[in-house]
Order: structure tokens, then C-alpha cells, then sequence
């Protein structure tokens, strides 16, 4: 792209590929190698380029500006590997070092200096699973994601996190092991504080130094995909951080932020607020979502915290209605169209995931309906009611049997993905495991049944690590997951038990190909609180069903009948309760015929024991 079609486009809001244009470049002027820096800083006085190869500020270059209030400098004298920033002197005549918007690669935290290297382009050899993606695409495929903090999954003897290159050798045979489909990261854009989990992004093309180099990331994907495991990223284009040598007012004026203070600042977060209606700032975005899908092969993206995008009093500061008199924030809807537009126009396979909590704004609805255009959005409220429900004690739970029934109600008003995440295992929420009522032994039951609910329930599948094996202890950023907890037999155990019902779950067709309108679920009985049992069927395009059972309370119901949709002989298939798992039972229940008997609306009822604080899965083995 020429520059004057580079700078007209990002005026436009319409450059989706500006990394091409902005940043450091290798380049031949009048035969004379060397590199071109570029940055946007439209109301600075001057900007000069400083680093190793000036001596920092002794020997500074300055940098000539042009109309669209881009600078640039052309050079010989950097060397690959050579750290550098931008001194930019602000209205006034205060002088600032900023970093490079759009540096891939920064020193070591806490530096923030860029490098000069430029990232080769990649011969990838993931050809079969990029096509099989673009032919099967994931809508009727199944979908379980092992959320990941990739500087706490694990650390060398030495007390140092993994980076990818030993990610690659250690994460990826886990992934396989435990029959997950996806893995997603907390943010690997360069961020200047860990306690941030990555969520206060410094640059948008940057990848974090602390996880190893660009390179690495790619050939963890390719050997992702080689392994046929998806990756999805989070990505926050709502808010960035407010450190003032990063993007937080770049030029001395509102220059990524909102112009009006309340709307630019971040009150609850103590970060700053993209003004997502200037067209520049599009630009720098929808670029950097292009550019991790297409520069990694990422598979999908999951945005943060969507809602405090959407809304206008979100936050806890003053707020302005909007133009019609509402809360809504006109400019970031837009833009998140247009978000969605751009990615799904070359990539219609990456999968495009919201973070929100709301149900004012349709987020999964096509935009010509009215909505935002997302693949999916997380079910919050779906997690928070079945966590509050498992956390109470089970004499309490027939009283509060909604809690487990309503997202019957609303469950295809979006596509959904059901996450029990990261922020639900922090900050004195205890770990899943802890949340479990009773003794230790319960704990692992209701811990066992929460995931198998999770897994027949409509909806995509989400766990954060740490999770699939019962660890007690609240996830800490900073350390890694505590793997001596499989030491313990019961650990072991529920590691064994998750990598099976992720399997499970891939094997039954019925658990994935319909998770968007009730023709995948009939719902049999909902209406058994004082017992506390829920009952449904699951179904595949064919018509084929799984019965799944739970009971969420720990008495054993023998002779318990419920009715079934066909005659035939059915077989138990899935128990938590088994020994191999934790629990009590040595062995499934026996195979059982049914039989003609009016049960509500069935003539036909199946009977067994159902486990106590126990799920029941079964399905028909020989049909009459």
C-alpha cells in the first residue's frame, strides 16, 4: 500500500493492515539501507526517534511530520536488536518517551523500549487444519476450551514460568491427554505488570516478552494445530493501560482516549477508555485483531469486557447520555461491527467470543437483525446462578431450584459458551473445588457432577486450569497451578475423570451438533425440586438421544423412575459415581429394559438407582 493510500485509509477508519505502514520498516533509500520509523502523534510539537543507536538522548533525530500528523524519520544507524522509543514533545514543550504503538517486540519488563527486528514472514505447514477449519467451522462442532494464564501453568525447577517454547513440549501433550479441543489465553500482548493477567495492554501488536518471542507463539499454534487443537486469544480493545510512556494521551492531547475526561477515564479499572469513534483509532484496532489472526493463525478471538464498551454508566463515574437520551455508546456499537465485518469478511472460520453480561444489546444476532455479529458470548448468568446454587447447602437447594432451571428459559436467545473462568477462582472467590459444600469426598462429587452438568447442558464448554483436577487453592497469578496436588488419590482421580468426560463429550454428537434451539434438548422433568433431580434428553440432527440425570443432593434414589421417549433396552453410560472416578460405585448400573407405563406426558418410563450427589447418563442400546 502506497502512503498516500495508507494515510487516507486510516483517516477513513479503513486500514485494516496499518502495521504494513506504521512502525519500524527495513527499506532502501537513494541505494542506501536502513529503516523507517513512523508514528501517529497529530498534535505534538516534535518527535524524535532516540535509542541505542543515538546514545538515547544525546544524539536524538529528529522526525519530520506530514499532513495526516504522522512523523517519520529515515536512518542507517540502528542495527537489528537495537532498543528504541520515541521522545515526543507535547504542547508546551514538555518532553516525553513514548513507546512504539505498533513494536512487536519490547525489552524485558520493566522496560519499555522496542526492538528493531523485524518478524520474518512464516512458511507454516498447517494447511490441513486451516482447510479442515474453513470446511467444518466450529457452529455443529464440538467446542471445549482450556482457559489458560501462561505465566502460572507451570515453572521450570528454577521458579521460572514456561514460555512457549517449553509450553510446546509441556501444555500441548496436556491438551491431547485431557481431549481438549481449544485452549485460550488471558492476553499475550505486551502489558508493563503481571498482577494485570495481561488485561492492561501497552501496545496492540507487541507480544509479550515474558512468554518468549513472536517465532515461538507461531510454532506453539502450528504444533497446536498439527495436534488438532484450536487457539483463541483474548483481546482488549475497550481500555488500555494509563502508564504515560505507553498510548495514555500519546501526543499530550486525547489522542487514542476520549477527548471528554470522565468518558476517556476508567474508574473502576483505573485504566483509559478507547474513543472508539475516531476513525484512527479503528484503524489501530481492527489492525491488531488482523493481525494476531493472520500472523498466527489464531483461531479465535474473545473480547474483553464488552459490556463496559457498550454501556455509558457502566462504569462508576459521571456519564453523558448519548444522542437519543440513552446509555447505550453509540460509537462502540459501530464499531464493533464493524469489528466483526472486517474479520469475518476474510475470515468467516475465527471464532469471534464476547464477554458480556447484559441482555439489552443482542450480541450473537446477525447485524443485518439488529445485533452485533459475535459467533457466541459467555453465559454469565448461567455460571453465576449454577455456582451460587452448588455452593449452597443441598437441604437448601430444593428452595432455590430456579437457580438451575431458568437458563431453560433464555438459553437460545444467544449462541452461548459456558465458562467457569478465571475471575471465578480469584480475588476470595475460592477455587471451583472449594466452592463444593460439604466434606472433601462431597466436594469431589458435586465438583464431578458441576462439570458433567456443564458438558450435557446446551452451549459451548469453558474450564480454567487448575479446575479439571480439583486444585483447593485460589489461582495466584504469579504462581504456577499446584500440580502436587496429584500426588493425592482423589486429584488424580478428577484428573482422570475430566480428560473422560472431555472424551466423552467428543464421542456423543449429540452433546454439540444442536446447542442453538430447543430441537437439540427436550426437556423432561424440571419441576422436581423437592428431590432436587433435573432430567433432559440431548439430540443429534438424526434424532438420536442421550437421557442425562442429575441429582444434586447427596441421598441414593433407588427405584427411581423417570419417563423416556422411547421403548427399548438402554444402557447406563456415563456415572460419576464410579469408583475409577472417586466415588462409591464399582460398576455401572445394570442394563435396563423399560417399560409401557404412563409417566406425565410419556407411556413409556425407564427405572434405576441414581447416584447420590451423582449424574446418570444413559442411552438405548437395543430398540423395540
Amino acid at each position: 500500500m502506497d502512503t498516500e493510500l495508507a494515510l487516507y485509509t486510516f483517516g477513513l477508519g479503513e486500514n485494516y493492515r496499518i502495521q504494513d505502514y506504521f512502525g519500524v520498516h527495513e527499506t532502501v533509500r537513494d541505494g542506501q539501507k536502513g529503516f523507517v520509523f513512523r508514528v501517529w502523534a497529530p498534535n505534538a510539537e516534535a518527535v524524535f526517534l532516540i535509542g541505542d543507536f543515538t546514545d538515547w538522548l544525546s544524539q536524538k533525530l529528529k522526525m519530520t511530520r506530514n499532513q495526516a500528523g504522522v512523523w517519520e524519520v529515515f536512518t542507517d544507524l540502528p542495527h537489528e536488536g537495537d532498543i528504541y522509543k520515541y521522545l515526543v514533545r507535547r504542547q508546551g514543550g514538555q518532553e516525553v518517551e513514548k513507546l512504539d504503538p505498533l513494536a512487536i517486540r519490547f525489552e524485558n519488563r520493566p522496560g519499555t523500549g522496542a526492538i528493531v527486528k523485524p518478524l520474518k514472514s512464516k512458511k507454516w505447514k498447517d494447511s490441513l487444519w486451516m482447510a479442515r477449519r474453513k470446511r467444518l467451522g466450529f457452529k455443529e462442532r464440538p467446542v471445549s476450551i482450556y482457559e489458560v494464564h501462561a505465566n502460572s501453568w507451570k515453572k521450570d525447577q528454577d521458579g521460572k514460568p514456561y514460555q512457549f517454547k517449553e509450553l510446546k513440549e509441556h501444555l500441548i501433550p496436556y491438551l491431547k491427554e485431557m481431549h481438549y479441543t481449544h485452549v485460550e489465553f488471558l492476553p499475550l500482548m505486551s502489558h508493563p505488570l503481571g498482577m494485570s493477567w495481561g488485561y492492561q495492554v501497552m501496545a496492540y501488536f507487541g507480544f509479550e516478552t515474558t512468554y518468549g518471542s513472536p517465532e515461538d507463539f507461531q510454532d506453539f499454534v502450528e504444533a497446536c494445530h498439527a495436534n488438532n487443537i484450536g487457539v483463541i486469544l483474548d483481546w482488549v480493545p475497550g481500555h488500555f493501560t494509563q502508564n504515560d510512556d505507553a498510548l495514555a494521551y500519546y501526543d499530550g492531547t486525547p489522542t487514542y482516549e476520549y477527548e471528554d475526561y470522565h468518558r476517556a477515564h476508567n474508574y473502576s479499572w483505573g485504566v483509559l477508555n478507547f474513543d472508539l469513534g475516531k476513525n484512527q483509532v479503528q484503524s489501530y484496532l481492527i489492525s491488531s485483531a488482523l493481525y494476531w489472526i493472520e500472523t498466527f493463525h489464531i483461531d479465535g478471538i474473545r473480547v474483553d469486557a464488552v459490556s463496559n464498551m457498550l454501556y455509558l454508566d457502566y462504569d462508576q463515574g459521571p456519564w453523558q447520555p448519548n444522542s437519543e437520551g440513552g446509555n447505550h455508546n453509540l460509537e462502540a456499537i459501530a464499531f464493533l461491527r464493524k469489528l466483526i465485518q472486517a474479520i469475518k469478511k476474510d475470515h468467516p472460520d475465527v471464532m469471534m467470543i464476547a464477554e458480556e453480561a447484559t441482555s439489552d444489546i443482542p450480541i450473537t444476532k446477525s447485524i443485518a437483525e439488529g445485533g452485533l455479529g459475535f459467533d457466541y458470548k459467555w453465559n454469565m448468568g448461567w455460571m453465576n446462578d449454577i455456582l451460587k446454587f452448588y455452593e449452597m447447602d443441598p437441604f437448601d437447594r430444593k428452595y432455590h431450584f430456579n437457580l438451575v432451571t431458568f437458563s431453560f428459559m433464555y438459553c437460545f436467545n444467544e449462541n452461548y459458551i459456558l465458562p467457569f473462568s478465571h475471575d471465578e477462582v480469584v480475588h476470595g472467590k475460592k477455587s471451583l473445588m472449594h466452592k463444593m459444600w460439604g466434606d472433601r469426598y462431597n466436594q469431589f462429587a458435586g465438583l464431578r457432577t458441576l462439570l458433567t452438568y456443564q458438558i450435557c447442558h446446551p452451549g459451548k464448554k469453558l474450564l480454567f486450569m487448575g479446575s479439571e483436577f480439583g486444585q483447593f487453592l485460589e489461582w495466584k497469578h504469579d504462581d504456577q497451578l499446584v500440580w502436587s496436588n496429584l500426588e493425592d488419590e482423589m486429584n488424580s482421580k478428577m484428573l482422570v475423570f475430566t480428560s473422560l468426560l472431555n472424551q466423552f463429550y467428543l464421542d456423543h454428537n449429540m452433546l454439540w451438533q444442536d446447542d442453538y434451539t430447543y430441537d437439540g434438548i427436550d426437556i423432561i422433568d424440571a419441576d422436581n425440586a423437592q428431590e432436587t433431580i433435573l432430567s433432559f434428553t440431548r439430540k443429534n440432527k438424526k434424532g438420536d438421544f442421550i437421557l442425562c440425570v442429575f441429582n444434586m443432593t447427596p441421598v441414593e434414589r433407588r427405584g427411581f423412575s423417570i419417563g423416556v421417549p422411547q421403548e427399548g433396552i438402554y444402557e447406563e453410560i456415563w456415572n460419576t459415581e464410579l469408583e475409577s472416578f472417586g466415588g462409591v460405585w464399582k460398576e455401572h448400573n445394570p442394563i435396563t429394559e423399560s417399560q409401557k407405563e404412563s409417566w406425565r406426558d410419556y407411556q413409556t418410563t425407564l427405572t434405576f438407582t441414581l447416584p447420590a450427589l451423582g449424574a446418570s447418563i444413559w442411552k438405548i442400546k437395543k430398540r423395540k
